[in-house]
């Protein structure tokens, strides 16, 4: 018999965030054109294209096709092994750094949709964020080599190393230049370890809340390996409530070293600091964007994102078979 508890109590972690939630006035012309595109890569199974056509993206055409980006590879690693996973990053890697190259015929779909991205990209955004995204892509690859290879064998990891690689695998840092596309950010300052501190917060804060709404999906298709959540409860001991209290408490955390540290961020003249603020403002609404996401798309909760996110309660999924998810 399942001794486990039938309902999930998610805490709300973002009730004194500052930032709240906007949207781009452009998102629903942009949406529509980017997701055109997508569907005709023909690069997810029925049932993954549907799941995909729910989901709802914050950014505009270079964030979206980043998103997309990291979602397909994200489908098409997460039942690899570290070899078959390597592979596909070298892919991604070699097209993001040659946009121009023709993909060799019958390579997998993601050279071509990393190539096209990049491609596209390049065009507008500033020199110093393509140095910046391409720089800390690379980490996010190795990362996800490394996740395929715990899955492979078992691994689990304790809360210090999970975190240490979940900080790469979320793909957040990747996302974080988006910010900076329009505007020439130098690298002192994209470097600055006040500004990287800062980087982490977001990073850590983003994962948190992914987690904690991912892993009712997660432990049903048992997949909750990489996962907060699991890690906590490993590690301390703990139930499935005690280990979201432990992730909640770990999250105000994050939330109070970010404001604190914008206090530290040094000035580098007026035109420089007007950058440096919209480029963290941006860093901000990322952490507020993507805990809006998390509800408002489909991809965890079904159509009952909205409704969960009031009541805080989420129905404790049956363990399937993958395939049936």
């Amino acid at each position: 018999m399942d001794a486990r508890p039938k309902m999930i109590y998610l805490p709300d972690t973002m009730t004194n965030w500052p930032w709240h939630r906007t949207i781009n006035p452009h998102f629903e012309d942009v949406k529509a054109e980017v997701d055109a595109s997508f569907r005709d890569f023909k690069a997810l199974s029925p049932k993954s294209q549907e799941a995909f056509d729910k989901c709802d993206f914050e950014h505009l055409r270079i964030g979206c096709d980043l998103i997309n980006l990291f979602f397909i590879f994200d489908e098409y690693t997460d039942i690899e092994n570290e070899a078959a996973t390597k592979e596909m990053a070298d892919i991604v890697q070699d097209a993001l750094h040659n946009p121009h190259k023709i993909r060799p015929e019958g390579e997998c779909i993601l050279g071509e949709i990393a190539r096209l991205f990049w491609a596209r990209a390049i065009q507008t955004a500033s020199p110093s964020s393509q140095r910046h995204f391409l720089e800390v892509l690379t980490p996010y690859l190795h990362g996800v080599i490394a996740e395929a290879l715990d899955r492979e064998q078992g691994h689990k990891r304790s809360i210090e190393d999970y975190l240490k690689l979940r900080r790469h695998t979320s793909g957040v840092k990747a996302g974080l230049p988006i910010y900076e596309m329009g505007m020439d950010l130098p690298d002192e300052v994209f470097h600055h370890p006040v500004i990287m501190n800062l980087a982490e917060c977001i990073t850590e804060l983003l994962v948190i809340d992914n987690d904690m709404i991912s892993y009712n999906k997660e432990q049903a298709a048992g997949n909750e390996a990489h996962n907060i959540v699991n890690t906590a409860m490993f590690e301390l001991g703990l139930d499935t409530g005690g280990a979201m209290a432990w992730a909640t408490h770990y999250h105000t955390e994050v939330q109070k070293r970010f404001i604190d540290g914008l206090a530290k961020v040094p000035s580098w003249g007026p035109s420089v600091d007007l950058l440096v603020k919209e480029y963290l403002d941006g860093m901000a609404m990322f952490a507020r964007a993507n805990h809006s996401w998390n509800y408002e798309s489909h991809r965890y909760c079904g159509t009952r994102g909205l409704e969960i996110q009031q009541t805080r309660l989420v129905p404790l999924l049956p363990k399937a078979n993958r395939e049936s998810m």
